[in-house]
């Protein structure tokens, strides 16, 4: 990978297993650590979106659930419940460092609709000239599909598209692709980088985490969305948020999936 110049519009992605411990709470010091490094980002003259899972695990965990309710209406509460700690916390962390953050709800119908997808990219470019920091997640309390699903790797990589980003980062809680699952097969590769995604990768790709719902195909997803429309993506581990300087330094970190010649 090459090193990332000049200043850039960069989507990152942040799943639940990066939010939280294994006890469902919030990670609060990782949570702190990201939100550093993004606000330095931005001071440096980026433009910074970050897709935030993580309503649905802080929400249960608030209500005092030991894991996630298994009843669609149980999650969308929980939903409800975590979005408005979800937002508080990124709020108050943000704030320490002067950035200004703002909440995007939408869902898939949205990007389908000519007229709300209009008035969806006239947001978040008035909010880039506003100089604010857009947070976005799906609706959860009232799209069920996605809440389901847990398809947030793909909302991403068509914000990344919708904005013309230069790169998208899904921070996940594994180093990247490899040609093996690394919990079956303590001889399994990481894959560097991929050029092309193809049935192979597809194939190679799966298994949900624990405490995400979305397992390594919908990341797949999302690389050959963003990818097919020019835009280079990184699936790299979120445990030490630092490491994205790295990345921009063209350090090889994680799986780099080439972008498409337009």
């Amino acid at each position: 990978m090459t090193k990332i110049e000049g200043k850039k519009r960069i989507v990152i992605k942040v799943g639940t297993s990066t939010l939280t411990h294994q006890t469902g709470k919030t990670n609060i010091a990782r949570m702190a650590k990201l939100v550093s490094v993004l606000s330095d980002l931005k001071n440096a003259g980026n433009e910074i979106v970050l897709v935030s899972s993580g309503a649905v695990g802080i929400g249960a965990a608030k209500l005092g659930f030991s894991k996630k309710p298994e009843s669609t209406r149980g999650l969308q509460a929980s939903a409800a419940v975590g979005q408005c700690e979800l937002m508080f916390l990124y709020d108050k962390l943000f704030s320490e460092y002067g950035v200004v953050v703002s909440q995007l709800l939408f869902t898939a119908d949205t990007l389908e609709n000519s007229l709300e997808k209009g008035h969806l990219i006239d947001t978040f470019n008035q909010l880039f000239e506003y100089d604010a920091l857009p947070i976005v997640n799906e609706n959860d309390s009232v799209y069920v599909e996605e809440l389901i699903n847990g398809d947030n790797d793909c909302l991403s990589a068509n914000v990344a598209k919708l904005i013309n980003a230069d790169l998208l980062i899904l921070l996940t809680d594994t180093h990247g692709l490899y040609d093996s699952n690394p919990a079956h097969n303590e001889n399994a590769k990481l894959i560097s980088k991929v050029d092309e995604i193809t049935n192979e990768i597809f194939e190679i790709a799966g298994g949900a985490s624990e405490k995400g719902t979305g397992g390594f195909l919908t990341k797949i997803k999302a690389a050959q969305i963003a990818t097919d429309s020019g835009i280079p993506v990184i699936i790299m581990n979120g445990e030490k948020p630092t490491s994205i300087y790295k990345v921009l330094e063209g350090e090889s970190i994680g799986t780099y999936f080439s972008a498409k010649v337009k």
